[in-house]
């Protein structure tokens, strides 16, 4: 893990601003972006660098938020990656008018509706949010088991436990769709 969030996961005195938080972690989410376009190429349009600052640019522009530290930012800035790509997901869809199929890491075999997984991911975020955050570091970050668990303070067998829940109420939830 990068040293930007291995400090995250240590934690770090509340107070900096957001513009310095997201400041931190840039490139971490940067490396991420471009991990998981990599591992999506020809789906979406975005470079890593093009999704980032549409990230950053999101994040600046919430007024009521308040991050404590990088780890929070470093949360907030995934969910917002993750509601970017929907986004942009929608628009492509809205003119070639077939869905974006992608796979989650580690199940290469099943291929899902991101529109859809992301649907999902909404219901899943009013019963459990904690499982929803593992799904979105390992899918839309391409983080390892290893790295949730440093960035989120836990331990790799607990991260490893709510990927498979995760998995399993997914598989469960998009095949009765």
């Amino acid at each position: 893990m990068h040293q930007p969030l291995s400090q995250a996961a240590a934690g770090e005195a509340p107070g900096a601003d957001n513009a310095a938080l997201l400041a931190g972690v840039y490139d971490e989410l940067r490396r991420s972006a471009a991990r998981l376009l990599r591992s999506r190429s020809g789906l979406l349009t975005l470079t890593p660098t093009d999704l980032v600052n549409e990230v950053s640019l999101r994040v600046l522009k919430l007024d009521r938020l308040a991050c404590v530290d990088q780890r929070h930012m470093f949360a907030t800035a995934c969910r917002i990656m993750r509601q970017t790509m929907v986004d942009e997901v929608r628009r492509r869809m809205a003119t070639k008018r077939q869905p974006l199929v992608v796979t989650i890491a580690d199940d290469s075999a099943t291929p899902l509706d991101l529109i859809m997984l992301d649907d999902a991911l909404t219901r899943l975020s009013e019963l459990a949010p904690h499982l929803v955050e593992v799904v979105e570091h390992r899918f839309f970050l391409g983080l390892s088991v290893e790295e949730i668990a440093g960035l989120l303070g836990q331990s790799d067998r607990t991260v490893k436990r709510r990927w498979r829940a995760d998995r399993a109420w997914l598989h469960a939830e998009l095949s009765t769709d």
